[in-house]
């Protein structure tokens, strides 16, 4: 079947840049099988663009049950994010960057769930149910790291189970840009304390009522994080959090930002 979403030669496997095939253990791709891994990754990346139910896939793909095993086998593994991980750092290092960054955006964004979802909770002041997605992002809008929590998790609340995850993986990380959400003395100086973070909080213009306009650092900070939040907008199956398992939502972010970096990386001179 012939996609869109389909994974190209040079995203896949083909020299010179092997973006995805390089990432993924050997032994996935040795073994024998009916349908290729290129062809199952394929399919998954055509449910998360298309933002179909796993039962509804054509024909010209293999069996939703087949896919939806590699799938939830993956996300266990936490292979997903491995290559999502390893991505993130190639792209960087491409553009010219050092692998770990030495300031990152935070931000949340609250989306709607199923019924059946286990994890949720109600937002008392948008009055939505759901769950809220906590990122992180660097210059280039990636995401190094993401926790999904029910809709009513406070901003700092978040921000720390967010840090936790993030752990020290980045050594050269110092600031942290966040909005007026994540304001509370307490807050920082426990993330001062704990993560020896800086968090400098981008609010509006003292004094001026209504809209204004901010800053150019700060305009630039709540452009990078929004851009994020709008790939994702073009992936319908983030659209809504259509997953039982939070594990399972935040998997569906990885592909969506595995599919776009592969997109990225620049082929090299072998």
């Amino acid at each position: 079947m012939i996609c869109p979403t389909n994974l190209t030669d040079a995203q896949c496997g083909s020299p010179p840049k092997q973006a995805i095939k390089l990432l993924l253990p050997a032994k996935i791709w040795q073994r024998k099988r009916k349908h290729s891994i290129r062809t199952i990754i394929n399919a998954i990346l055509y449910v998360v663009k298309g933002g179909i139910q796993w039962r509804m896939m054509p024909n010209d793909l293999p069996d939703w049950r087949l896919v939806y095993y590699y799938f939830r086998q993956w996300s266990e593994q936490e292979l997903v994010r491995q290559i999502h991980d390893k991505l993130v750092t190639r792209l960087r290092l491409q553009t010219g960057l050092e692998a770990s960054p030495s300031l990152i955006l935070i931000d949340s964004q609250l989306v709607k769930t199923m019924s059946a979802a286990t994890l949720k909770g109600h937002d008392g002041n948008k009055k939505l149910t759901g769950r809220k997605r906590f990122i992180i992002v660097d210059a280039l809008g990636l995401v190094p790291a993401l926790r999904l929590t029910s809709a009513n998790m406070g901003e700092w609340a978040g921000a720390l189970l967010l840090f936790k995850v993030l752990g020290q993986r980045f050594t050269r990380l110092k600031t942290i840009l966040a909005d007026q959400g994540f304001t509370r003395v307490n807050f920082l100086a426990t993330v001062k304390t704990t993560f020896q973070l800086s968090i400098n909080v981008v609010c509006g213009v003292l004094g001026v009522k209504g809209f204004h306009v901010l800053p150019k650092p700060h305009r630039r900070a709540g452009w990078i994080v929004e851009r994020a939040f709008g790939w994702w907008a073009f992936h319908r199956r983030l659209a809504k959090d259509y997953e039982i398992k939070e594990t399972h939502a935040e998997t569906i972010i990885y592909w969506t930002m595995i599919r776009l970096m592969s997109r990225r990386i620049r082929e090299t001179k072998s």
